[in-house]
């Protein structure tokens, strides 16, 4: 769990940044209508979470360097015990000071009347813009406001900074607290898996493996997957955001399984591929063990000091040698990586940020040049390959293998930590596995 110690420490570095004479506004997620009066279930924005973990829509941060009267204001819903009623209880503004450690907090409903008394002299505003457009329209409003009163005193700030820049840079380093929640959200999601592999067989749904997984997650507390999982049996683990996950399992085929559940926000993202029946062809055995060659050479790459283009260049070069060893590519190894050979089968990176959102922020280039890989950062590393069906000179025998195995990875003084270790991926193992489960 993060402690209120630390998200205090997260607005102090953000506004350690910002200087004096400056403001930065942040409002929270909104819900979203999921059909006429129903909505999605509620998920906070991450950033806004990340600095002040406070858990409810109709909200707005706003921290205001060197404020004698208190840095840290919180605009949010007062208690209402007609709507507490109705839909879930509510903080209010006595609640997010004592539990969330806000300076201030005042309802919603008056923000247009306390926040441009805010923003006067204030020089700067760092703001996310493009996030909610309504919300963008009030900020120029109000700047717009305080413009009019120039003649009678009043000091616009004169300058709109992204506050996504320094607030994302902060986001890619995980400090120890964060870590852990990491490091738990990967080993239930890891088990989770296991059980997929221990409960699949020929004759099931896609569907049933989907809810299988679910319901591991939320047994080991997890409620929320961190995204919509794929689960794709044959054919359908060559397309690589696959989610319909309504097919039945055939005899034969390959199971592709990517699915990560969140935990206090926080994402795993994992995939492995096994044999529907519990035992690979000579075909899938193959194709299998390059991508799980590629998978370790890759995260061998995973180290401090190390461009983070590296995992991706050590899986390139072992999957365009298998895809030559297996008869599929003709040529040099160096210069078909060289020529991008490998695309047709291998089409998207090998990883990304990984943190409050499955696909993290932070910058992949500084001054575009690849970033260096720093302890504290976590990224996937997940090389594939992927046989469609009628692809252009491709054997037959290759149709409709697809194939992904994909772990977390923490960067660490010494090297790197799998966080995904407990979800097997040699071969004999998930075929043991699978065997027992019979």
């Amino acid at each position: 769990m993060i402690k209120k110690a630390e998200y205090t420490r997260r607005r102090r570095k953000l506004m350690n940044f910002m200087g004096n004479n400056s403001i930065a506004i942040l409002p929270s997620n909104s819900e979203v209508t999921r059909s006429r009066d129903t909505e999605f279930r509620f998920r906070q924005h991450s950033d806004f979470h990340f600095l002040s973990g406070f858990p409810e829509p109709e909200s707005v941060i706003v921290l205001l360097p060197g404020r004698e009267q208190g840095e840290y204001i919180l605009f949010c819903r007062e208690k209402d015990e007609v709507m507490e009623t109705w839909h879930g209880r509510r903080f209010g503004q006595e609640g997010a000071i004592k539990q969330f450690g806000c300076s201030d907090a005042f309802p919603i409903e008056d923000i247009d009347d306390i926040l441009p008394g805010l923003m006067e002299g204030r020089e700067r505003i760092y703001y996310e813009f493009g996030n909610h457009s309504e919300f963008d329209n009030n900020i120029m409003g109000w700047i717009n406001i305080l413009r009019m009163q120039v003649k009678t005193g009043a000091h616009p700030p004169g300058e709109l900074i992204d506050l996504s820049h320094v607030l994302h840079d902060m986001r890619l380093f995980k400090s120890p607290a964060e870590i852990k929640i990491m490091r738990q959200v990967a080993e239930l999601s890891a088990q989770a898996h296991m059980v997929a592999m221990k409960e699949c067989q020929p004759g099931k749904n896609e569907l049933e493996i989907e809810a299988e997984i679910k319901y591991q997650f939320a047994k080991r507390g997890a409620r929320h997957e961190a995204y919509n999982s794929i689960v794709a049996g044959g054919n359908n683990a060559c397309i690589l955001h696959y989610v319909e996950n309504d097919q039945p399992l055939l005899n034969g085929d390959l199971l592709l399984i990517d699915a990560g559940a969140e935990l206090e926000g926080y994402a795993a993202d994992i995939t492995r591929t096994f044999p529907i029946n519990g035992q690979f062809s000579a075909e899938q055995l193959q194709a299998y063990n390059w991508v799980l060659k590629a998978n370790k050479e890759a995260i061998k790459e995973v180290k401090p000091g190390k461009p983070w283009t590296a995992p991706h260049d050590a899986a390139v070069k072992v999957l365009t040698k298998g895809l030559v060893e297996m008869g599929i590519l003709e040529g040099n190894v160096e210069q078909l990586v060289d020529e991008e050979a490998y695309k047709p089968f291998y089409m998207h990176k090998t990883g990304h940020w990984l943190g409050l959102d499955v696909h993290d922020v932070g910058d992949y280039l500084i001054e575009k040049e690849p970033r260096t890989l720093q302890v504290g950062m976590v990224l996937t590393v997940e090389p594939g390959l992927y046989f469609a069906p009628n692809t252009a000179g491709l054997a037959k025998k290759w149709w409709g293998i697809g194939i992904r195995i994909e772990d977390d990875v923490l960067v660490i003084k010494k090297g790197r930590e799998v966080l995904s270790k407990s979800a097997i991926k040699e071969a004999a193992a998930i075929e043991k596995l699978m065997s027992s489960s019979v």
